[in-house]
């Protein structure tokens, strides 16, 4: 695929989905806490759900409930609460419009993602920016962030060195996983990691809203 790479710093542009595009992290952290309840485990916190988030499933589980014996029933647990869960999960205000914008202006876009692919295409077709990214990765087809096995398959897939492109992602899950491919990073305020907890990932900028990505780009 070719791109137009003129007045460009990036050809690639890859976003991590929760917390960074949408604003999921209320609707996963009620869903873990009600994991918890049903199956009687020690209800984890706010914070320590987001710290976690980014991460697979089958990578979550064990750190939030290790009481547990099996972690196959709480992700089917949990895949049941989210299912079920009528909690708000809008796309950040100027999502959109940002990656309209960037589609329209030859950007290659992308997606690396803890969610399972059946997740990500479902929210991809709802939302209407299924249109606009060219590709996608996540827990379905990779190893869990941090490890950077995503971004080089989205390397590899558009031909694209990792100096040309850049992660914009919400946690430091995001963040070391961008450092782990030698890959630039934005990191986002909005969603499950504070702007201090990004900068010691060494981003490029940390930015408090969508419409601020695309003077970095």
């Amino acid at each position: 695929m070719s791109v137009n790479t003129n007045d460009k710093a990036f050809e690639l542009v890859i976003f991590d989905w929760d917390g960074t595009l949408m604003d999921t992290v209320g609707k996963i952290v009620s869903c873990m806490q009600g994991v918890a309840h049903e199956l009687n485990l020690p209800v984890p916190t706010e914070q320590q759900v987001r710290d976690v988030i980014g991460l697979s499933l089958p990578n979550i589980m064990p750190i939030l409930f290790n009481e547990h014996q099996n972690p196959q029933q709480i992700i089917d647990c949990y895949r049941r609460h989210h299912l079920a869960s009528d909690h708000p999960t809008p796309l950040f205000d100027g999502v959109e419009l940002l990656v309209k914008q960037l589609h329209e202006a030859g950007y290659l876009l992308a997606i690396a993602t803890g969610k399972a692919r059946e997740g990500l295409d479902k929210v991809l077709e709802l939302t209407g920016l299924d249109q606009y990214f060219h590709a996608s990765r996540c827990a379905s087809d990779a190893q869990s962030k941090p490890h950077p096995e995503m971004l080089n398959a989205l390397l590899s897939h558009f031909d694209v060195s990792a100096d040309k492109a850049i992660m914009i992602g919400d946690s430091i899950h995001d963040l070391t996983m961008a450092n782990n491919a030698q890959m630039a990073s934005i990191g986002v305020s909005y969603g499950a990691h504070d702007e201090s907890r990004l900068l010691g990932l060494k981003p490029l900028a940390v930015v408090d809203q969508p419409s601020a990505i695309r003077h970095y780009l």
